[in-house]
């Protein structure tokens, strides 16, 4: 998928690209062409549906599954997991949050502002397998992971509004405002997390992972993203509708360019 993305997206910059893949394809197949489409900053979203197993194979742990984790079949899963969200923040996304697939007031804004962000957005969504990963030995189960979800704040989306300044201190909240005018409305729960830093998102995933707890919400954002056609500066016109004379414009200008080089 990130591939085909990338593709679709260089042809034509115009259209909302939004990717959906799973933990496999993510975390193993796919890893190598998830970890370009990040670094490159293709502006996309980027939904990965994480349920901890290899659903179309029977069930077998994925790379996501948390060491430990039982599958139906009751073997413990005796490897590290791989988490994404940590993944993305360290390979550059500009755009991070996880969220649960049975909590919607959470991940539907954060969906309309992963659409709306300019750059990289990926979201990693729990979603529990109900045929071979809801089991109570798994920590991708729906219940395991409602008891031990920790939001950082209430995330709202309100699409194409004038900017909100307020104070930025535990318990209140903050607003977030994108290059096209929207804006996302974080309420700060931990006084730690700041959500322009990489490190503290990275920090606190570890801190709640080691109480047993799921950090949700919005980890990190740049509000100052460069997608990928900014920085390689492509086309303002669709590829797809570029003619020959927009793709070869004559010995001319070709002559006049090789000798700049020279």
């Amino acid at each position: 998928m990130p591939s085909v993305a990338t593709g679709a997206n260089m042809a034509n910059r115009d259209m909302i690209y939004v990717g959906v893949s799973g933990d496999g394809d993510t975390a193993s197949i796919g890893m190598g062409q998830f970890t370009h489409a990040v670094r490159r900053n293709v502006n996309m979203m980027y939904i990965v549906e994480n349920n901890g197993c290899y659903g179309l194979t029977k069930g077998q742990d994925s790379a996501t599954s948390d060491v430990g984790s039982k599958s139906k079949k009751g073997d413990p899963n005796p490897f590290e997991p791989i988490d994404l969200a940590s993944i993305a923040l360290q390979l550059g996304a500009t755009f991070v949050a996880r969220s649960f697939s049975g909590d919607k007031e959470q991940l539907i804004p954060l969906i309309k502002a992963a659409i709306a962000h300019q750059g990289f957005a990926f979201i990693d969504v729990v979603s529990p397998c109900v045929t071979f990963n809801n089991n109570p030995g798994s920590t991708k189960g729906y219940e395991y992971v409602r008891d031990h979800l920790a939001a950082t704040g209430t995330v709202d989306f309100v699409p194409m509004k004038d900017e909100i300044t307020t104070s930025y201190e535990a318990g209140t909240s903050q607003e977030v405002t994108l290059h096209d005018g929207s804006v996302v409305h974080l309420h700060k729960a931990d006084s730690r997390l700041d959500i322009h830093s990489r490190r503290s998102a990275l920090a606190l995933i570890k801190d709640y992972k080691a109480n047993d707890q799921l950090l949700t919400g919005l980890l990190y954002m740049d509000p100052d993203s460069q997608e990928l056609h900014e920085t390689i500066q492509s086309s303002n016109k669709p590829l797809r509708a570029l003619t020959e004379l927009d793709l070869c414009p004559g010995n001319k200008v070709l002559t006049s360019i090789n000798a700049s080089l020279r």
